[in-house]
Order: structure tokens, then C-alpha cells, then sequence
């Protein structure tokens, strides 16, 4: 199996360059490489790399995840989250590959307490949410084979992340101050290129299933008790690091004004991925342990 990836070098294509390696020989590209264009900036280049290498699964990590940033550079933020996964896909349905793709819970106002489903109308509230859902509605009007995976507060070890920013903070200063109305679940980015490759091998025997599925580890947290947990985990780990916060402090959304929304309620239901891919979700606390005993 040839398998092309875009994004090796975010956080989720570092992983996928593991993950995958199993299944057949990578391409992996990011937007600086040299002998192909893998520069999402430029749509009609990366099509040209898939006419190219003629690929038999495109998987894009690529993205604009700039949140704030992208309100003031949404034409940007459309080229990088639409447009080009717009021409993969097209690419995709000539060549008869393979297209997986990643989204956001972003695409949902965020309301409720109930965790989305797949059946749920998206209504973003965000430039970012809003051309993640425009990228999503290109690769099913393509007609190409098509696997899109939402997820939700994803971190990996490689990378900066929540988690690495508490711990530097806790060093800094004897407060902190941590949103308490935001509820997700962090999900790593080791777990979602292990969920990918499954998929991968299970589509290629089971095409029928190709579609969109909520992709997040189990459970639920707010990033107030995210952080404690951070804190509390470093603390019995017994890391070389000196916490200075004594105080972790809870504060609502509105004390803490961004540039774009964010949602409220992150939660996504995954019973339609585990039950399509026989998969159980591990919980998200398995995750952020196995990244700080990396980390710390």
C-alpha cells in the first residue's frame, strides 16, 4: 500500500509517520518539503503531488489550528482547512485512493451539555470552526472514498501543549487561573494515528463504512480540573521540576476574552466509531499520563 501523508511534522502527523509505517510505504510531506509540494498555501501544487505519486491512501494532517490567529486571516485559514483539502478529495475520487481527513468539535456551537453526534447540525462559531466545516462538506461533495475523523483538545509529547503550558506556569508563579466552563476530553495525538491506521486497514476490507465518526478518548474534564490533575500527576511522579503555584483557581470563560469563540460543551460521542471499528476508547486520563511520563 502506498500511502501519502501531508502534515508530517504537527502533532498528529508525528505520529502517523509511526503509526502507518506498518501498513505500506509513506510519503511523508509538510509544507517546506523540497522534492513535492506539501504546502497547503498552495492547492493546485499539492494536487499536482497526488497526480504525481498516485498514492493509494492520502492522509491530510495538515490544517490551519491557529484559533485566534485565524479571524484575522480567514481567506488564509479557507485555503489551508478547504481549499486544499478540497482539491485532495477531488484528486482522490479520480485516482480512486483513499482520503482521511481530520476535524474539529469546533464545527458545533458548543451548547448543551450533551455530547455531539454525527447526526448533529455543525453551526460554528468560529472562523477556524467554520472553514474546518467547509474543508468536511468538500470531501463528502467530492464523491471520493473518505474517512474524516472529528476530535477534540488533541496534545501529543512532541510539541507544546496544555499540560506543558500548566507545568511552566506552576514553576512561574504562586496562582494560576484556569477556565472551569469548557468541557472536553483531551485526546492524544498517538491515539488518533493508532485509530487511523486501524481504520485504514479495516476500510480497505470494508469499504461500506467509509464516512465521518467523533474520534476522542473516553470521560470528560473541564481544563480548571485538567490542570490540577496535571499538576497533581507531576507531584507524584516526583519530577524535577519546583511547583511554585500553591493555587489553582477556577474562572469562567468571559474573564478570559479571545479573539475567536470557543465552545462551550467539546463533548463527542465516539459509539459509532467503536462500534463500526470494534474499538473501545481508552480514557483520557491513560493518555495525559503516558505523555507526562514522557515528558517529565
Amino acid at each position: 500500500m502506498n500511502i501519502l501523508l501531508f502534515g508530517k511534522n504537527g502533532q498528529v502527523g508525528w505520529e502517523l509517520q509511526r503509526s502507518l509505517s506498518v501498513l505500506g510505504t509513506v510519503t511523508a510531506l509538510d509544507f517546506d518539503s523540497t522534492d513535492h509540494c506539501g504546502d497547503f498555501a498552495n492547492p493546485a501544487g499539492v494536487a499536482d503531488t497526488v497526480r504525481a505519486l498516485r498514492p493509494d491512501v492520502i492522509v491530510n494532517a495538515a490544517a490551519h489550528t491557529a484559533v485566534d490567529k485565524a479571524e484575522s486571516e480567514p481567506e488564509f485559514a479557507h485555503t489551508l482547512n478547504a481549499a486544499a483539502p478540497a482539491a485532495l478529495a477531488d484528486e482522490a475520487a479520480r485516482l480512486g485512493a483513499w482520503l482521511v481527513h481530520y476535524s474539529t468539535d469546533y464545527v458545533f456551537d458548543g451548547s448543551g451539555t450533551r455530547p455531539w453526534t454525527e447526526d448533529d447540525t455543525p453551526a460554528p462559531l468560529s472562523v477556524y470552526g467554520r472553514t474546518k466545516l467547509a474543508g468536511e462538506q468538500a470531501i463528502q461533495q467530492s464523491g471520493c472514498q473518505h474517512l474524516i475523523l472529528r476530535t477534540s483538545w488533541v496534545y501529543g509529547a512532541r510539541g507544546g501543549n496544555f499540560a506543558k503550558t500548566m507545568l511552566r506556569l506552576a514553576q512561574e508563579r504562586e496562582r494560576l487561573t484556569v477556565i472551569d466552563d469548557q468541557w472536553g476530553a483531551p485526546t492524544g495525538a498517538d491515539l488518533l494515528a493508532d485509530v487511523t491506521a486501524h481504520a485504514i486497514r479495516h476500510l480497505r476490507q470494508h469499504p461500506q463504512h467509509a464516512g465521518l465518526y467523533h474520534c476522542a478518548a473516553a470521560g470528560e474534564t473541564n481544563w480548571h480540573f485538567y490542570a490540577n490533575h496535571v499538576l497533581a500527576l507531576a507531584a507524584q511522579a516526583q519530577a524535577a521540576i519546583k511547583i511554585k503555584a500553591t493555587e489553582v483557581a477556577p474562572i469562567p470563560t468571559s474573564a478570559y476574552p479571545t479573539p475567536a469563540a470557543r465552545p462551550h460543551n467539546s463533548r463527542l460521542n465516539t459509539r459509532k466509531l467503536q462500534a463500526t471499528f470494534g474499538l473501545t476508547l481508552p480514557p483520557w486520563q491513560a493518555g495525559v499520563a503516558r505523555m507526562l511520563a514522557e515528558i517529565l
